[in-house]
């Protein structure tokens, strides 16, 4: 069962710094668009006035010609510049967008139980409803209302495992009503909120566990469809993952009723693209639904990046959102996260480890004709 618990550490989409890596027309678009994933990055100073700042500084844009480009304060100050009074480039933390960002979710953690409105929120910064939402949907990749009730959902959760009733963890939560658990967090639980409370008690899960160039690999599926595809170094740790989630359930290995999504799974390896005729009981949240159907649509033998897909999602400042759906995939190969990399060509992260998801790529490049090999 997948759990959707936006984090803001993981999610707010800063820039690692990176500055050997940016040329200087990089830093200028950077700087042009007030982009505040490159502040802690470098700083820009403008001759005209002797003044550095930020590249999110909301001060009016200087000519180029007057910009040159330091890797931090220090470097800008031993050349004889001052430090701007509005963007406080001195502060190497969070960008102050992030830090606004920060300070409602802490407002929201500690008032689910209360009426979170977009108004309410905003007030809590002084920004205006609609800026509010944009800032926030910038830095994190969801809304203030996904943000809400997802916070809600895992709020829940643990009063179900902790044995509360139904009725009192969805209002303990902050949710009004049973309906507004189903019409706000589709899919959410991946089985009914009293399943979840007993551990998926009376839910019955098949398995099965076949061998793979990664190690072993399983495969579970409800009545509803395929719930999970990992991917471990043992049975017992394959087995153990699915155990955590459905701890209640009736667990039921059957190599037999599997096979043929499994023989399917064995022909990808070798070579073959993996053509699955079968239905996901996959939950998600509506971003990370839209994430995974992108992905799906990457070609065999090809790769993207997570700042592509941001793009094509038309959130171009949430490629760190995009990785945080990527390492939330339940069913590893049917949605071929590791297809998508960095835009260095890095492999970056992977949720069943990188060697993993590079032994992927090769056995997919090495199958498709003409593909050049690293």
């Amino acid at each position: 069962m997948l759990t959707t618990e936006p984090n803001l550490a993981q999610s707010r989409g800063l820039r690692e710094r990176e500055p050997n890596v940016l040329s200087d027309d990089e830093k200028w678009k950077a700087v042009l668009s007030r982009n505040d994933r490159f502040d802690g990055a470098f700083v820009f100073a403008v001759g005209s006035t002797g003044i550095y700042c930020r590249p999110s500084c909301p001060a009016r844009r200087p000519s180029k010609e007057h910009v040159a480009f330091f890797p931090g304060s220090i470097e800008a100050e031993e050349s004889g510049f001052r430090p701007c009074q509005r963007c406080q480039p001195r502060d190497a933390g969070p960008s102050p967008k992030a830090k606004l960002v920060d300070h409602v979710c802490k407002y929201i953690e500690a008032n689910l139980q209360g009426k979170l409105t977009l108004a309410t929120l905003s007030h809590q910064v002084g920004l205006g409803p609609y800026h509010f939402q944009r800032t926030f949907k910038g830095v994190l990749g969801v809304s203030p209302r996904q943000y809400v009730e997802a916070r809600r959902l895992a709020r829940m959760k643990r009063f179900l495992r902790n044995g509360e009733t139904v009725n009192n963890s969805l209002y303990n939560a902050g949710f009004s009503s049973r309906s507004r658990v189903y019409e706000n967090v589709p899919g959410g639980f991946g089985v009914n909120p009293g399943e979840f409370r007993r551990g998926g008690e009376g839910l019955r899960i098949r398995y099965s566990i076949i061998d793979s160039p990664l190690g072993r690999l399983l495969v579970a599926a409800t009545e509803k469809g395929v719930c999970g595809v990992c991917i471990g170094d043992s049975d017992a740790f394959v087995e153990r993952s699915l155990t955590e989630d459905y701890p209640s359930a009736i667990l039921h290995r059957s190599d037999e009723e599997l096979k043929e999504w499994t023989v399917s799974f064995m022909k990808y390896f070798d070579g073959e693209h993996l053509a699955l005729n079968l239905p996901l009981d996959v939950k998600a949240t509506a971003f990370q639904s839209r994430v995974w159907k992108i992905i799906q649509s990457i070609p065999f033998g090809k790769t993207t990046t997570y700042g592509k897909i941001a793009q094509e999602l038309g959130e171009p400042e949430a490629s760190r959102a995009v990785a945080r759906a990527c390492a939330t995939n339940p069913v590893a190969l049917v949605i071929p996260c590791h297809r998508v990399i960095g835009k260095d060509a890095n492999l970056r992260g992977y949720r069943w480890g990188k060697k993993r998801k590079q032994t992927l790529l090769k056995l997919e490049q090495a199958a498709v004709p003409g593909t050049i090999q690293e």
